[in-house]
C-alpha cells in the first residue's frame, strides 16, 4: 500500500508531566508526585502519530530557539517526519504544557502557547498535494483557514480546544473531530456543513455523522489505562489516516478508536504512540 502524505499544522510543545497519586482541587498542593518531561503539543502529537501509523508527514510549526525547541522535536525528527515546515522564533520560547495525571490516569493540562501563537498564514507553505491536511485550534484560526484554502485531499479540524471559529470552516472542512465538550460547545453548528464529523465518547467509544445522521459507531475498546494524554490526538490521526487510506468509514472508525486505545497504556504523550503493527495485531486479536 502507497503511504499517504498527509500535512498537519498546529502546535508544537514541551510536555512537563508530574504523576501524582490524585489531582489538586483549587488551592491545593498535591506533593510526592513524579516527574517527566516529553515532546508534545496537538499538533506535534497527531503528526508524529500519523508517521507512527503509515503516512509520510509534513509538520508546518514555530517554535522558539534553543535546548526546548531541539527536546520538542526530538522524537518528530527521529521518526521521520518532515521538520522543513517548522519555523524559528527569536522572540518567543518553544511553547510549554503543565499536566498533571492521576494513578487513573486523567490529567490537568495548562498550557503556555509561546511560539506557537506567533504562527502566520505566511508560515502555511504546503507543498505538491497531500492526500490530507489536517488542524488544530492551539494555533491561530487564520492559519488554519490558509491551509483550508490550499486544500488538497482530505481537509479536516480537530476542534481543540474547543474557541470560536468562522462559519466557513463548520461548512467547509471535510471532517470535524470533537470530543463531548468540544460538541456542546460548538452545538448544532459543526453539523452545518456537507463534511464528516467523529464525535469520541471516551469509555462509550466514537460515533461518526454526516449532515447530521449517524454513519458509522464503534464500541470502545478495554484495556488498562496508565495516561490518557495524547489519545485524542492519535484518534484524529488515525482516522485521518485511514480515511486517506480509503478505508470505509466504519473501518476507519474502529482503527482510529483502537489506535487511541492503546495510546492510554503507556505514560506521556508522543512516548506513548501506537505504531501500525502494534494496532493491525491488536485489531486482529479482537476479531
Amino acid at each position: 500500500m502507497t503511504r499517504p502524505r498527509i500535512t498537519v499544522v498546529g502546535s508544537t510543545n514541551l510536555d512537563l508531566v508530574a504523576t501524582a497519586e490524585k489531582l489538586p482541587v483549587a488551592g491545593e498542593t498535591v506533593t510526592g508526585a513524579t516527574f517527566a518531561q516529553h515532546p508534545g503539543g496537538k499538533g506535534a502529537n497527531q503528526a508524529l502519530a500519523a508517521c507512527r501509523l503509515g503516512a509520510d508527514v509534513s509538520m508546518i510549526a514555530r517554535t522558539g530557539e534553543g535546548p526546548n525547541r531541539d527536546a520538542a522535536l526530538a522524537l518528530l525528527k527521529a521518526d521521520g517526519v518532515d521538520l522543513s515546515g517548522i519555523v524559528s522564533d527569536p522572540e518567543e520560547q518553544t511553547g510549554v504544557a503543565l499536566i498533571a495525571v492521576d494513578k487513573a490516569g486523567e490529567n490537568q493540562i495548562v498550557v503556555a502557547s509561546g511560539a506557537n501563537g506567533n504562527l502566520s498564514p505566511d508560515n502555511v507553505k504546503i507543498e505538491g498535494a497531500p492526500d490530507a491536511i489536517l488542524c488544530q485550534l492551539e494555533v491561530p484560526t487564520a492559519c488554519v483557514l490558509a491551509a483550508m484554502r490550499t486544500k488538497s485531499g482530505l481537509f479536516a479540524v480537530n476542534l481543540a480546544p474547543a474557541a470560536p471559529v468562522p462559519v466557513e470552516l463548520l461548512e467547509t472542512a471535510d471532517l470535524l473531530i470533537v470530543n463531548e465538550g468540544e460538541a456542546a460547545f460548538y452545538g448544532d453548528g459543526i453539523h452545518r456543513g456537507e463534511g464528516m464529523v467523529a464525535l469520541t465518547l471516551g469509555g462509550q467509544g466514537a460515533v461518526l455523522y454526516r449532515a447530521g445522521k449517524e454513519i458509522a459507531r464503534t464500541q470502545a475498546f478495554t484495556v488498562p489505562v496508565i495516561d490518557t494524554t495524547g489519545a485524542g490526538d492519535t484518534f484524529c490521526a488515525a482516522l485521518v489516516l485511514a480515511l486517506a487510506e480509503g478505508c470505509e468509514e466504519g473501518e476507519a472508525l474502529r482503527f482510529a478508536s483502537a489506535a487511541s486505545a492503546l495510546a492510554v497504556t503507556k505514560p506521556g504523550a508522543q512516548p506513548s504512540l501506537p505504531w501500525r503493527e502494534e494496532v493491525d495485531a491488536f485489531l486482529e486479536d479482537q476479531d
